[in-house]
């Protein structure tokens, strides 16, 4: 593979990350398209453009090798590479070990990200508000008819878990295995899941894990929103019952719908969200990661950063 198509696929990368900025140590956009042998083309327009523009801008001709440009020009590129790279494993969630988390103090800076706080729209319908426990909140999930999906699928899967977890997982809607089962993510996704909690030195029975929706869509295809609308209030009532200290959204569903949001997954990433005073932090589904394994890597920087929050409300 060419130095150009590398490059191009490393920033289109960092673009569907949902970056809009590559930063190389101190160097602005003009001085790295120099570099790379771009002095002599017609000036950048005002705005600063998209990865995905600055990939498209590049010529095969005009690029021969960008790290050796970089390095002729008295850049320390292996320096910048290496520490920007994260602590983890090359294959996260498949050898690493949990570690002590790093030290951080109780009033610890996060970026802060989208806030739900309570409206005086009624969020939860007087049946489900009346639920006093999680246990009364499975039994009613099995008997649902509050949306046509219980006409196809075998049975519901409300979530199981520590019914006092300072941590829940939510994710999108059962599978076929999860359907079969009763539980959520038993399937591929759900063991890679158990693999993602134990980098953070988490087991599943320490957790609550459970799904917007609460019973399977046909063919696993994407929910509704009649659907997420009819489902959605079992999750906010689970949430209620648990007060956990941190959420983690796994998937653009399940982030969208928390955060009452139609921003992309890339974006929302990062960021510590507040869901009615709960630190929320938004990740890629783990089915998404077995399709795309480039991905564990941002996710294992979003679980630690769950794992931040958890240690600072601990000492707080």
């Amino acid at each position: 593979m060419d130095a150009r198509t590398m490059l191009r696929r490393y920033l289109e990368q960092r673009r569907e990350l949902g970056e809009s900025e590559l930063v190389l140590d101190s160097l602005h956009v003009d001085d790295v398209m120099r570099l790379l042998g771009a002095a002599g083309r017609p000036t950048l327009p005002p705005h600063r453009p998209s990865l995905r523009e600055l990939a498209e801008e590049i010529s095969s001709e005009e690029v021969q090798d960008w790290r050796t440009s970089l390095r002729q020009a008295g850049v320390n590129v292996d320096a910048i590479v290496t520490a920007a790279k994260p602590a983890a494993p090359t294959e996260p969630f498949e050898s690493i070990e949990p570690t002590a988390p790093p030290e951080t103090s109780s009033d610890m800076a996060f970026k802060k990200g989208i806030v739900v706080a309570a409206e005086e729209a009624e969020l939860i319908p007087s049946a489900i508000d009346k639920l006093d426990s999680l246990d009364e909140i499975a039994k009613k999930v099995n008997k649902c008819t509050r949306c046509p999906l219980y006409e196809t699928a075998t049975q519901g899967v409300p979530g199981e878990g520590n019914a006092k977890a300072k941590l829940v997982c939510v994710g999108e809607a059962p599978g076929a295995k999860e359907d079969e089962t009763g539980r959520p993510f038993v399937g591929q996704a759900g063991q890679l899941l158990t693999k993602i909690l134990a980098a953070i030195d988490l087991t599943r029975e320490q957790v609550f894990i459970c799904n917007v929706l609460k019973h399977r869509p046909p063919g696993n295809r994407n929910p509704r929103p009649e659907e997420v609308a009819a489902c959605s209030p079992y999750l906010i009532r689970q949430l209620e019952l648990i007060k956990p200290k941190v959420i983690v959204a796994f998937g653009t569903f399940a982030a969208q719908t928390l955060l009452n949001s139609k921003t992309p997954i890339g974006q929302l990433r990062g960021l510590v969200h507040q869901y009615h005073g709960i630190p929320l932090v938004v990740t890629y589904h783990p089915a998404a990661l077995l399709r795309n394994p480039g991905w564990k890597r941002p996710t294992w920087e979003d679980v630690k950063l769950a794992r931040r929050i958890l240690d600072s409300s601990a000492r707080s």
